[in-house]
This record gives C-alpha cells, structure tokens and sequence, in this order.
C-alpha cells in the first residue's frame, strides 16, 4: 500500500514598494468629490424638472349637499253631514217562479204563440190544450145520468106520496111505505151523486186547456204539438213579471247604519241597483226593502234584506229591463253621520295613517285616526279628533318627519282655494 504525501508551496512575501498606486490615488479627497458629483448631478436635474413640469392642481371646494325640501299637494279638511250608502251585491230573482202540469190525460192539440220560451202572456190566456173530446163526452154522459136520477127520484117520490095516502085507509101496510121511503131517499142520494159526476166531468173539460195563473213570461218549454200528456207531466216553467225581488246580504256591521223594515206597516228602504257585469252600463233601477228574512245566514251570519223591483222589464214605464239573473250591485241608503271630515280613501295609508299639515308654517303632524265609515272613496273620521288649522296632505311621501317643511304643490282644479283656507269665516265648514 502506498502513501502518498500533498505537499504545498509556502507562501512568499510580497515586496512593498514605495510608489502610490492608482487606487490610492483615487480613495484621496479629489476621488471622493468626483465619484459624488454624479448622483448629485442627477438630483438636481429630476428636482429642476419637477419643479419646472409639476403642475398644481387646483382644486374647488366640496358644496354642502343640498336640503331635501318635501312637496305634497293637500286638501282643506271639511266638517259636513255624511249620508252612509250601503254597497252590497245580489242577483235579481222572480217572485214567482212555477212549473206548469197536465192535470188530465190525452195529446196536445194546440200551443199558444205566448207559450214559447222569453214570450210574455197574460193571466187567464190558455197556453196549451188538450185533445177535449173525450172529455166532452164524459160530460154528456154524465148530463144524462143525472137526468136519469131525477127521473127516477121523481117516480120514487110519486110512489112514496100515494103510499102514505092509502096507508090511511089501510090499502097498504105501513112496511110498503116504509119500502117507498127508502126508495126515495135512494133516488135523492143518486141525483146527488149524478151531480158530482157531473161537475167532476166539467171539471176535467176545463183542464184540457192550460190557463195563465198570472201575467208573466216563459222561461223552459217541455211540451209539444202532438205529444200526449199524462197528469201531473211538466208542461213549461213560468214566471211572474208584474216585479222582481233580489235578496241583499247585510253584514253585521253595515247593520248598525241600516233601519231595515220588520213589520208590514214599517216604511221601505230606497235602493238603487246597477249592472255588476259592465260597469260601463250607466242604467240605475230603483227598487225599495219591503222585508228582511228575519234569519241569519248559518255560514256568514249575515241579514238578507229583500227588495222589490216593480215592473223590471220596463213594459209600462219603458225603462231598461232588467233581467233574471242579473248580478247587481245595490246602494242602500243608510243613516247620516253628522259632523264628520270625510278623508279621501287614497291620503289614508296603513288604514289608519295620515299626514297633515300645519296651515300656519306648513309643517307636517302625522296622525292615527279611527274610523267611524269607511267606503271605496273615504274614510269618515269624527271631527273632534283632528286638530284645527290643518289641511291632510294627499301625494304620498317616503318619509314624514314630524314638524318638517313642507312645499305645497298648486292644484290646478282648486286653484287658490287652499291658500286662503285661513281666511274663510267659520261658518264655511271648513276645520280652520
């Protein structure tokens, strides 16, 4: 094995000498000042620049955000008398509604021109017959037995009477007379029978001919010409015209402003119905509450108050007729609330805010009220609960503070009417 040894030269020294090299020379006073001159140079130029190109700019003052002013329109606050209207909804029924029927047997020979369906006819006009001749001769028949009857009764008579008169004289036993007089009364009791039968058989003669029982108007025809007829068949169903009624529902708190009749000598409540269906019909009939049923209904517990249309299909006054079936909206007149402020329905929010507005700096005061009406147009409040001096302020607003300013908003429909609202004298009737 062999070994090997590193060896290594030792290091000489270096001779100094005595001449300053170039680095020397550059690390004295002078080398320092150039090797400074250069980045100085360069500061002052971006310096000079900047000052020299650098531009300040101007700025202008930041503006206070401007004041939100609120703008309403408003409207004077009005005491008055306040007539309360009912509004409900109904369907116009007959009065009189009946199904015509055969009461005898046999085919039908005739139907009047009055007797078809919408046709008017008038009470006692024959609107179906019936083959009579059957029944005509039923009555002959029955003429002849009774004749036959008195006839007899007349010989049951004559023998009963000579009878008696030889029973005197004893020609005869008094049990022939008894015979004679059971004969008699045997015969009297006949003729009466013949008479039933008799008046039985002119009875069936007159129902071959179906008779109006009142002026009214077909609604359904079930009967043809040629078609027999059993008793008791439905021949048509009828109803009168002479008026109509319709059944108002009255909820419990409508009642209160109502004085609804309850006996027959009790005065009617006027009612004005309109088309429910088009609202664009104008045409008002006037009808009137004779009656309330006197019942409440089991599901709504309401009142039905009944009330009656005279002539509804205008035949003597020549108005519109209104039909039956029609839906219809009814106002009923109701009692007067007095001394109230009717709110317009739309100025009320929450159904029972609202805001009014101080006259004197048109400042705004928001209110809770109670109502004591309310219908589609306004809310009826007491006149005491609002407070004087004040107009209700009807364009809505997001928010209202109380005891902010407020801009008034002309109305071109009531001109200066609001502006000199403090000035009107108080019996104007207006809440100033």
């Amino acid at each position: 094995m062999r070994h090997y040894q590193l060896m290594t030269a030792a290091p000489q020294p270096i001779a100094k000498s005595s001449a300053p090299t170039a680095a020397q020379r550059a690390a004295g006073p002078l080398g320092i000042a150039l090797r400074s001159a250069l980045p100085i140079a360069i500061l002052a130029l971006g310096w000079y620049g900047f000052t020299t190109l650098a531009v300040e700019i101007e700025q202008k003052p930041a503006q206070a955000p401007a004041a939100l002013t609120l703008r309403t329109k408003v409207e004077n606050l009005v005491v008055e008398d306040y007539p309360v209207i009912i509004k409900t909804n109904a369907v116009v029924q007959s009065v009189n509604r009946v199904v015509l029927s055969a009461e005898v047997a046999g085919t039908i020979v005739k139907v009047s021109p009055s007797f078809e369906v919408g046709a008017y006819f008038k009470a006692g006009d024959v609107l179906v017959e019936i083959d009579r001749r059957d029944y005509e001769t039923a009555l002959s028949i029955a003429e002849s037995e009774l004749a036959a009857a008195k006839s007899a009764l007349k010989l049951a008579t004559l023998v009963e009477e000579r009878k008696l008169r030889l029973v005197e004289s004893n020609a005869v036993s008094r049990a022939e007379v008894y015979e004679a007089s059971a004969t008699r009364e045997q015969a009297e009791a006949d003729v009466e029978l013949a008479k039933t039968r008799l008046a039985q058989a002119s009875l069936n003669l007159q129902r071959t001919r179906v008779v109006a029982p009142f002026d009214g108007r077909v609604q359904a025809k079930q009967i043809g010409l040629g078609q027999l007829a059993n008793p008791s068949s439905p021949l048509g169903e009828v109803f009168a015209v002479e008026f109509a009624e319709v059944r108002l529902p009255i909820s419990s708190e409508q009642r209160q402003y109502l004085e609804l009749p309850e006996f027959a000598d009790d005065p009617p409540l006027r009612v004005e119905l309109r088309d429910a269906i088009n609202s664009e019909n104008d045409t008002a009939w006037e009808a009137e509450i004779v009656r309330t049923e006197g019942v409440l209904d089991e599901s709504s517990r309401d009142l039905f108050a009944i009330a009656r249309i005279d002539d509804p299909f205008g035949r003597e006054s020549g108005r519109p007729a209104i039909r039956i079936g029609q839906p219809v909206l009814a106002s009923i007149e109701g009692r007067v609330l007095r001394d109230v402020i009717a709110l317009p329905r739309g100025a009320v929010r929450e159904l029972d805010k609202v805001v009014l507005v101080n006259q004197s700096d048109q400042t705004l005061l928001p209110l809770s009220v109670s109502a004591i009406w309310s219908d589609a147009d306004h809310v009826v409040v007491a006149s005491s609960s609002l407070p004087h001096n004040t107009w209700i302020a009807t364009t809505p607003m997001a928010f209202t503070p109380k005891g902010a300013k407020v801009d008034i908003i002309p109305d071109a429909q009531s001109g200066t009417a609001i502006a000199d609202a403090k000035t009107e004298d108080a019996d104007s009737g207006v809440a100033n």
